[in-house]
């Protein structure tokens, strides 16, 4: 994980300068990993910048798992960062998904892909799910945190 500066009001990512322009999914390749389990609870996002250039990831993962619910998944607004993320080239910026409560549960359905629209009119990404046999997500339990430079204990554990 990329260590953080803070020019201004800006944190900055290795260096990148503030102002900068929003990140696309030309501009960055998004992937899911597990995250602690098991049981598997949650999976964390990351977004690294593939580009030459340093570019700003705007809010949090518009996230949608299930063609039977086509909501996004919902935000945890105690993770958000202080400040806009802001990544110099080949930075990358992580989210912490929640998935379920853990364990079999009725209304939990299994998915093999997802989709993550960067906000700021960044364009959407099709995401695979990490391991084999896809994740179990529950409706009714999953959320989702921003973008920040690295995952902060208590900010993002929810």
């Amino acid at each position: 994980m990329s260590s953080s500066k803070s020019t201004g009001s800006t944190h900055v990512a290795g260096g990148a300068k503030s102002g900068a322009a929003g990140c696309t999914t030309k501009d960055v390749s998004v992937s899911a990993d597990r995250h602690g389990g098991p049981p598997y609870t949650h999976i964390v996002l990351t977004a690294k910048n593939t580009s030459g250039r340093s570019c700003t990831m705007t809010g949090f993962p518009e996230i949608q798992f299930l063609e039977s619910h086509r909501e996004n998944v919902p935000t945890v607004a105690k993770s958000k960062p202080a400040a806009p993320v802001v990544l110099k080239a080949g930075a990358p910026a992580y989210a912490l998904v929640k998935l379920s409560d853990g364990g079999v549960h009725e209304g939990n359905e299994v998915v093999t892909g997802f989709s993550v629209t960067l906000q700021g009119g960044g364009g959407i990404a099709a995401v695979t799910v990490p391991g084999e046999g896809g994740i179990a997500v529950d409706p009714a339990r999953w959320a989702t945190g921003y973008w920040t430079y690295q995952l902060r204990n208590g900010a993002d554990t929810f």
